[in-house]
């Protein structure tokens, strides 16, 4: 069987890695006190693989010889393993029912091809099948972009292309790398470490996601501000459709039409299977240096990103979290014991002294890349902004302490959730002008969808990318759902108030974590009824017989 390795069938990550609370000393109070929840009272773990009803198989015998004569037949798995493993991604939605055995409809297949020729194969099977493909890459996917839809008659082959995961070539006079579409972030970045390179290009899921993941979200990383998301990076694609390969080569910039390069970036697998991409690399940077910021408040140090945003500057990462979310950094760090936390506590107390208030301080984390004169000439153009708003520089300690756990948050929904608790998120995008009205909007939804439903509840938001024009606002929440009522219907209550803010105080249904099916609902207020038309048409042009993973992108009423 094949030896690509998967995510937890009911969480996070790997077994093995979970969040613990044991060296955190504010932690359980800081729990207590924003979600109401008594950490003192032991969890209750998933259940027992084992407990599951799984149904059998709909494979039709033809199709399945098809398959295996395509990819071998150590490659064309109907494990129920598996199976379950390629329902779902790892969104709040797809947590809660898979902890609690609901699996309406699997896929009838999970299928490994090797290499492109394997790829186009099995989707020329399938497509004359007239039976249903879902692209899948590292699993991570969090607005529902990966469980066939419950009703479907048709069989669903799951395509895993975690067996095409090398770097084929790097163009070094151009700054430009060849990559199969299925590899995962470390594995990339260790290919191209290896002689030199980097794409640099790291979001929250790295290590659980692929490039061809990436591709079809139209991800973001943390240090975009540098080197952009990933609709900058790609330049050119390899694509499989049914019958033809659509082949995009890696040019700088070009006037061909509406560009088709875009068109397939975003298209979470309904335009075909990404199978390779020209991406920009970069020589590895001499120094990288995150170093830690604290402003007074949230208008302050919105107001120094944006001035950074505009100035001589061009850091890598230029993040900010609301006083909220730096109460609960603050919660989660570990005990501070000699010199170290003494500073800590003689500092706030300074603080004080000044007239700060010290419940709506916010803590910045800011890049640096490159040779050494240009990280301190960068360094001091962005000190002078952060102290014209306020603010004061802690330094590298909590830079280096952020830049190490900054891909270990999730696991903590995996263990609010082991409580009767729903930890989830929300990111938007918006021009600066209008990110105040944005984040109070937002907030204000969210408290007032816990009110509506009678919880105990937290929000908390953080600026995650820098662009000219504006940021990201990338929203957490947490709350206690009411034991009498529907799990899953009460957290849609607060994430609808949340992405109908988005809507009301014109901002985007989301930043970089796509459509699915869960923000589907909200496409034809983002981009127009007319540009739903055009999206639709675009799809239904390639894909008449919804073959290609039928269900995401489009409002349910839009689908043909």
């Amino acid at each position: 069987m094949t030896d690509v390795t998967h995510q937890k069938w009911w969480g996070w990550g790997v077994e093995g890695i979970a969040f613990h609370y044991d060296d955190k000393p504010h932690f359980a109070a800081f729990v207590q006190d924003k979600v109401g929840i008594d950490l003192s009272q032991p969890g209750t773990p998933p259940p027992s693989f084992s407990d599951l009803e799984i149904s059998a198989s709909r494979l039709p015998e033809d199709l399945g010889a098809q398959l295996r004569a395509a990819v071998g037949d150590h490659q064309v798995s109907t494990d129920d393993m598996d199976r379950v493993v390629h329902t779902y991604g790892k969104g709040l939605r797809d947590l809660v029912k898979v902890r609690a055995g609901d699996l309406p409809r699997l896929p009838d297949a999970v299928v490994y091809p090797a290499n492109e020729d394997q790829v186009r194969a099995v989707v020329d099977a399938v497509v004359a099948a007239d039976a249903v493909l879902i692209p899948f890459g590292g699993g991570s996917n969090i607005s529902g972009s990966l469980t066939p839809q419950a009703d479907e008659q048709r069989p669903v082959i799951s395509l895993d292309l975690g067996r095409l995961n090398r770097l084929l070539e790097i163009d070094e006079g151009s700054g430009l790398a060849r990559i199969q579409a299925g590899v995962l972030g470390p594995d990339m970045e260790e290919q191209l470490t290896a002689r030199g390179w980097t794409m640099g290009h790291q979001p929250d899921s790295f290590r659980h996601s692929t490039l061809g993941g990436w591709v079809a979200t139209r991800s973001s990383g943390m240090q975009s501000d540098k080197y952009g998301d990933i609709a900058d990076i790609t330049r050119g694609l390899r694509v499989v459709l049914p019958g033809k390969v659509v082949v995009l080569r890696p040019l700088p910039s070009t006037s061909t039409g509406p560009s088709v390069r875009e068109m397939i970036l975003g298209s979470e697998g309904r335009l075909g299977v990404v199978t390779e991409v020209w991406v920009n690399v970069h020589r590895l940077p001499e120094n990288r240096e995150i170093i830690a910021y604290l402003f007074p408040n949230w208008a302050a140090g919105i107001a120094a990103m944006r001035d950074i945003s505009t100035s001589d500057a061009s850091p890598s990462v230029t993040r900010i979290s609301d006083a909220n979310e730096t109460a609960f950094s603050l919660a989660t760090r570990k005990e501070s014991k000699g010199i170290s936390g003494k500073v800590s506590t003689g500092l706030f107390e300074l603080l004080r002294r000044r007239g700060w208030d010290l419940e709506k301080v916010c803590l910045s984390y800011i890049g640096y890349e490159g040779g050494s004169a240009k990280v301190r000439a960068e360094k001091s153009v962005v000190g002078k902004i952060v102290s014209k708003h306020g603010g004061i520089k802690l330094g590298k300690g909590p830079g280096a302490l952020y830049d190490q756990k900054k891909f270990d948050t999730p696991y903590i929904r995996d263990f609010l959730l082991d409580r009767g608790a729903i930890g989830d998120v929300s990111e938007t995008a918006a021009p600066w002008s209008k990110l105040p009205d944005v984040y109070q909007g937002t907030v204000r939804a969210t408290k007032e969808a816990f009110a509506t439903l009678g919880v105990t509840g937290f929000v908390m938001c953080h600026l995650a990318h820098s662009y000219h024009s504006g940021a990201c606002l990338y929203f957490t929440f947490a709350f206690a759902p009411n034991v009498d009522g529907d799990f899953l219907e009460q957290y849609d209550v607060v994430k609808s108030a949340i992405q109908q803010s988005f809507m009301d105080t014109g901002a985007t249904l989301s930043h970089h974590h796509g459509v699915g099916t869960d923000h589907a609902p909200w496409l034809e207020q983002d981009i127009s009824e007319a540009g739903t038309d055009v999206m639709a048409g675009l799809l239904r042009s390639v894909d008449p017989g919804r073959n290609l993973n039928p269900g995401t992108l489009l409002p349910a009423h839009r689908e043909w």
